[in-house]
């Protein structure tokens, strides 16, 4: 024990507080082995924003640091032990069961007392019709008369229920101030099972390259490929003076290749080009060159909706799929033996048994947004069963939903996915 010289004063006081110390943190200690869990609640909320289908806005939450946009209808959300969350959406604007499923299971959580939020995205009430009384029994009198394309939240975190209603937006932050220790599931993860192969993964606008997406070029290309990519898509514009080339939209590649003249700039102007002053922009003919040179790549496009005239200028059709977005355009590459994806539009604007019309025209691909996949699943599984291949775009669109995520929780209810970047898990078992 350190004594300072001439002073005894000094030397008591020390022993004191050391002693003090000792003994608060034994008893720190103690009362740490008798807490099962140990939280740190400083500036924890929830953050709810409920945007109805007026605002043509994305309705989102936000638990700490994470962050998730949901689909039309109403979400649950349920908040867990170690700041955990789980959630589901329930499209109660055009499915009857999904009611049925979300009345169920709200119940079981209001009679459980678990902390729960609910918002509402888009349109959500259609449905709820004749479920007034037992959503008001539930202690929710405004979700009972929530009315069409209304914004809708409800939060259940401090025993007391909150609702609010407006007609065009509402957002909410709520404070967790004491630990929540429900280690209840009622939203099971689904795992679909699937067998891996490299064309499950198309490489989005010719793939990243060096942390850059959306490049569409040629260096992008050559990157993605010795990666393992075998599928690349492109996105076809014209240039002014009539010429296809390989960019995702004039304003884009002005801003990559520092170009200030007017858009859309000629062939020629556009060929003279660098994007970012390295990477290799692609008109038709680079594009016909680089699928020569690599036989075992396919060509998937976006933006261009004439099946005839790009299928003809492009080295082989047979190792061409077209993005097409009318029903006309996908009929005309049906009747030209043309290999179509059909996009998301199109898709859910076909009335009548959608299955059958993709079979009569001979779709086999189709492409759709992450975003809806969960309120379409139904849709997703008549495709899936019908053998018709659905790739999702809209990954790394929002935070955490990155291709490891649609690889680990997608795959298997849609075919595939348009990734930015190759991952270990994108591995050939072929």
């Amino acid at each position: 024990m350190m004594c300072f010289p001439g002073s005894k004063t000094k030397s008591i006081l020390y022993i004191i507080l050391v002693t003090f110390l000792i003994g608060n943190q034994i008893n720190a200690h103690a009362v740490k082995e008798h807490t099962a869990y140990v939280y740190d609640f400083t500036n924890v909320e929830l953050i709810l924003n409920s945007h109805s289908f007026n605002t043509h806005q994305r309705s989102t939450f936000t638990y700490g640091s994470q962050t998730e946009t949901i689909e039309r209808g109403l979400t649950i959300v349920h908040l867990q032990v170690d700041h955990k969350i789980e959630f589901k959406s329930f499209d109660t604007y055009g499915s009857d069961q999904d009611v049925v499923d979300f009345i169920k299971v709200l119940t079981e959580m209001m009679n459980a007392k678990a902390s729960i939020a609910i918002l509402a995205h888009d349109s959500a009430a259609a449905k709820l019709e004749g479920y007034q009384k037992e959503l008001s029994n539930l202690g929710l009198p405004q979700l009972s008369t929530l009315k069409g394309r209304q914004a809708y939240i409800m939060h259940h975190v401090d025993g007391q229920i909150f609702e609010q209603i407006d007609d065009n937006s509402i957002t909410k932050q709520i404070p967790i101030a004491s630990p929540i220790l429900d280690t209840t599931i009622y939203f099971p993860r689904e795992v679909y099972e699937f067998e891996d192969n490299i064309n499950r993964y198309i490489a989005h606008a010719g793939g990243e390259i060096n942390g850059v997406k959306s490049t569409n070029s040629k260096h992008a290309l050559d990157e993605n490929y010795k990666k393992g990519f075998r599928f690349f898509e492109l996105d076809i514009i014209e240039t002014s003076d009539g010429k296809l080339v390989a960019a995702h939209d004039w304003d884009m590649w002005a801003r990559f290749t520092d170009y200030t003249g007017t858009l859309p700039p000629t062939h020629a102007q556009f060929m003279k080009q660098k994007i970012y002053g390295d990477y290799t922009t692609l008109d038709m003919e680079g594009i016909n060159t680089w699928f020569k040179q690599h036989p075992d790549a396919t060509l998937i496009t976006d933006k261009v909706n004439d099946p005839l005239a790009f299928a003809n200028a492009f080295i082989d059709k047979d190792r061409l799929i077209m993005e097409l977005f009318s029903i006309m355009a996908v009929e005309k590459a049906s009747e030209n033996g043309i290999h179509t994806m059909i996009s998301q539009e199109p898709l859910l604007a076909i009335k009548g048994d959608k299955i059958n019309f993709l079979k009569v025209n001979d779709v086999k691909y189709a492409a759709v947004s992450r975003r809806i996949i969960s309120s379409q699943k139904k849709l997703m599984l008549a495709l899936r069963d019908a053998g018709i291949k659905v790739f999702v775009f809209n990954v790394n669109f929002d935070s955490g939903k990155d291709e490891q995520y649609v690889h680990d929780n997608e795959l298997g209810l849609v075919y595939g996915m348009y990734a930015d970047k190759w991952i270990t898990d994108m591995g050939s078992k072929n």
